[in-house]
Parts: C-alpha cells; structure tokens; sequence
C-alpha cells in the first residue's frame, strides 16, 4: 500500500489533481501482489467521493512483477501533451521509446474497416 500511496501522490502532485476533478480510479497490480487492496492509499489521500476500482492485469509471461498501475477519469483543460505520466522504479521500463512499438500495415487495416463497416452498421440496428 505504500509503493501505491507514493505512485498516486507523486501523481497529484506532478499534475496539479484536485479529488473533486476524480471521477473514477482504476488500479491495477500483478497477480503477484494481493495483500491489500491499492484503492485504499486513494482513501488514505482524501479521495473519498472518488469511484474506485481495483484489477488484475493479464499475466504475460515474462512481464514486469510487483507492479501497480493507476488509470485515473479526471475532468481537466490540460492537453494530453502536458499531463505527466509517473514511472517509477522498475516501471520505469515500461514506456519503450515509440520506434520500437511494431508498425501498422495501414492499407490492411484500412481495406478490413472498410469490408466491415457495413456489417458493424447492421448489428447495432437490430
């Protein structure tokens, strides 16, 4: 709970968040991690009008282990660009630099949208 309570005030802090701006946490661990529930630093800090949630994430073989993750809905006018998002110790891997995300055959793509467009338009009518 404390590696929890340090990632979500250094979160706060970096970004200015007032609780009443929080609609809703998510927080999630690694299935490695389940004595305590994470949302409760979220208490501890005074969030407590905030809707929270606690998750496992998909245990990939060969992942990051004892890492906690927080997804925040927070009502702001900051652009995306200037909202600081917290790595920390070990998490801080986790970010590759973008080159290294695989690309996107944007033609394929493109071609299998455009065959399902009109079957996705069928199945929300009915």
């Amino acid at each position: 709970m404390k590696a929890t309570r340090e990632l979500l005030a250094l979160m706060i802090r970096r970004n200015d968040i007032k609780p009443e701006d929080v609609a809703s946490a998510i927080f999630s661990t690694t299935v490695d991690l389940d004595a305590e529930f994470p949302a409760l630093a979220a208490r501890q800090l005074g969030w407590f009008d905030v809707a929270l949630m606690c998750i496992h994430e998909i245990d990939v073989p060969g992942s990051l282990r004892r890492c906690i993750r927080i997804l925040l809905h927070w009502n702001t006018e900051k652009p995306a660009d200037q909202i600081v998002h917290i790595y920390i110790k070990e998490a801080a891997h986790l970010r590759p630099d973008r080159s290294k995300i695989p690309p996107v055959d944007w033609e394929a793509l493109e071609q299998w949208i455009e065959a399902n467009l009109d079957k996705s338009v069928q199945s929300a009518r009915k």
